[in-house]
């Protein structure tokens, strides 16, 4: 059953859609004495073991048993969580090869890399991934050529949009502090598309580093003395891991802020337009369900986002003085009152 397949590594037992997969995988124990369908095998790595990835993980893992896979029947799952070591991640990485998996799902590049040094040959699915070509996880999109396919995380052009969704509901920013980490490629990449959209709404951009708490705070302190400022925030482990920090800072410091996923906004953020992870990670079981019927990751393209999602905290707007367009609000997908 699900408890005796999972790795206690990985603890998704508080996560409701595990209690409900759980429940529907029990079989008595005559019938898995006597079942004879073949158990695949489905290794996941992810960075970490939070409320997030559990989610994430339970879409992945749901979406699995509607295609006719349900854990302890016909497949098993093996998980670790890195805790964003990069020793942890290569070290479970290793582990999860050796378990002699049919597929492996990968949550972000930060768990593909040392999927693919230590094999060539075991078919990864990737979720939530920057720029696959451009760190050499896949050959092209179209046709990625090795082991690994999957789900990027964005396009770069997208980052236009932070500036000007900021713009629409904060009319009068003047200048705009992007968030980012150098550490990450894509930080850098985000930052010129932001940069080249700047002119057309009259609006200076400065990037400021996001290496640790105390770089983060005398920055947006310093930044936010100057008048009619606002932040981006780009998508990074650091940003993900200073959430509770930056929001504070942009609250104290009355700065409107755009962020790339929701679980900012839930936390008190203004706003946040991104893709949906959710559903990039029910996506990535069609992937794992067509590799486990015989398809290959070099001839299954690489898939840009096809679902955004707009999210709005109206209790921070008002904080902030501001009140969101009715053209915003009839686009958002979901309005935290």
């Amino acid at each position: 059953m699900i408890g005796a397949a999972m790795s206690k590594r990985f603890r998704l037992s508080e996560c409701p859609v595990i209690g409900k997969l759980r429940s529907r995988a029990a079989w008595p124990l005559v019938a898995q004495a006597q079942q004879t369908e073949r158990i695949r095998r489905i290794g996941v790595l992810v960075p970490a073991d939070d409320a997030r990835f559990q989610t994430f993980v339970g879409a992945f893992l749901q979406e699995l048993q509607t295609l006719g896979w349900n854990i302890g029947r016909n497949v098993r799952i093996e998980m670790r969580a890195s805790a964003g070591n990069t020793g942890a991640a290569r070290k479970n990485a290793a582990e999860l090869v050796a378990f002699a998996p049919d597929v492996i799902l990968a949550a972000g590049g930060s768990t593909v890399a040392p999927l693919l040094e230590v094999t060539h040959t075991v078919p990864i699915v990737f979720t939530i991934t920057a720029d696959p070509v451009g760190n050499g996880f896949v050959d092209s999109l179209g046709r990625p050529g090795g082991n690994a396919t999957g789900f990027m995380s964005f396009e770069y052009s997208m980052a236009a949009k932070w500036l000007e969704l900021l713009k629409q509901i904060a009319p009068g920013v003047a200048s705009v502090a992007v968030l980012r980490d150098t550490a990450n490629p894509s930080g850098n990449a985000l930052f010129s598309a932001i940069q080249a959209m700047a002119p057309s709404v009259r609006v200076e951009v400065t990037p400021a580093n996001m290496r640790d708490a105390g770089e983060i705070e005398r920055f947006i302190g310093a930044f936010a003395r100057a008048p009619n400022g606002g932040l981006i925030v780009t998508p990074s482990g650091s940003a993900y891991n200073y959430r509770d920090l930056i929001i504070g800072l942009a609250s104290r410091h009355k700065l409107p802020a755009v962020y790339y996923e929701h679980v900012f906004v839930t936390a008190g953020g203004l706003m946040s337009y991104g893709p949906d992870f959710v559903e990039q990670y029910r996506q990535a079981a069609h992937y794992v369900d067509r590799i486990l019927k015989g398809e290959k990751p070099a001839d299954m393209p690489v898939q840009a986002p096809t679902k955004y999602e707009l999210v709005i905290n109206l209790k921070t707007a008002k904080a902030l003085g501001l009140t969101i367009p009715p053209s915003v609000l009839t686009r958002a997908d979901e309005v935290i009152e």
